[in-house]
């Protein structure tokens, strides 16, 4: 097997309680992957610089250095899949937990059958990058870039001036009929998987992104977190997988980091609103600004 199989099927596991190390380890190898196993947040980033895994479980209530920081200094290395595990169901440490990085957050205790769905399924997810392999690590959303030390900025990530020279051009008058998305002076374009406000692109997270697109294909169509949530995992709308309130959490967590990259205010918004007690929705093309 190549370096490069082999690295596509390594699970990195970073937790400290041993018993819910083996329960990880067992759900991993029987879903394929060979796993690396430590016990702290240090040695967990050591690990996903060695051997560059696929996918990286991360506990937040770690010795040495918590799973929210590791998450960060991975993301500076690596274009991993991040699933952070924690007894946290507070909406901040949600926040928190995403904004430095992580594509899944699971609450303890956790059934394995639904972890193994949730891992498949978010496998089936695009990676920034992606060509038929795993992406470069300058290719993942903000990989190599310093983070902002206050929460409100965590998971900002800043194009640098090369990556945006770099990236495609976007003509200004894009419209649906270029197999753009539009709204107002929002443009998103499903297949290149870019985004442009006012003209400028916009660096949004592979869930960020998957989020607006899902809003803006339904326009003016109400979208509930329980629907978002079985977007970003991949499935279809009848099934029986189980939406909890931590996933509900995690939509509007998502959808919190995503306002501020637009700089939208729910309150007042101009891209999109909350119908309180249902979901989201674009605005009306014909609201105030």
């Amino acid at each position: 097997m190549s370096d490069t199989a082999e690295r596509l099927k390594t699970a990195v596991i970073v937790e400290d309680d041993p018993d819910i190390r083996h329960l990880l380890a067992d759900v991993l190898e029987s879903a394929g992957f060979s796993t690396v196993s430590v016990a702290n947040g240090i040695d967990g980033v050591r690990a996903v610089v060695d051997h560059q895994p696929l996918l990286t479980t991360l506990d937040v209530n770690m010795p040495g250095i918590d799973g929210f920081e590791a998450a960060r200094r991975i993301r500076r290395q690596s274009d991993t899949y991040i699933i952070m595990l924690t007894g946290l169901e507070e909406e901040a440490d949600v926040v928190l937990g995403l904004g430095a990085g992580a594509d899944e957050y699971v609450v303890k205790p956790f059934r394995p059958r639904e972890l193994r769905a949730r891992i498949e399924a978010l496998l089936r997810r695009p990676r920034v990058g992606e060509s038929g392999g795993a992406a470069s690590v300058p290719e993942r959303e903000g990989a190599g870039q310093a983070l902002p030390a206050t929460h409100t900025a965590v998971g900002a990530p800043v194009a640098t001036e090369a990556a945006v020279d770099a990236r495609p051009r976007v003509d200004e008058d894009l419209a649906p009929s270029d197999g753009w998305l539009a709204h107002r002076d929002l443009h998103l374009d499903p297949e290149s998987r870019l985004v442009r406000m006012a003209g400028e692109e916009l660096d949004l997270t592979r869930t960020e992104f998957d989020l607006l697109a899902a809003l803006m294909e339904s326009r003016r169509r109400v979208r509930s977190k329980a629907d978002l949530t079985l977007v970003l995992r991949g499935e279809s709308y009848v099934t029986s997988y189980f939406v909890g309130d931590a996933d509900k959490r995690a939509i509007e967590a998502h959808m919190t980091n995503l306002r501020r990259k637009l700089g939208d205010n729910p309150a007042n918004p101009r891209y999109i609103e909350t119908v309180r007690g249902v979901g989201y929705r674009m605005t009306s093309e014909s609201s105030a600004s």
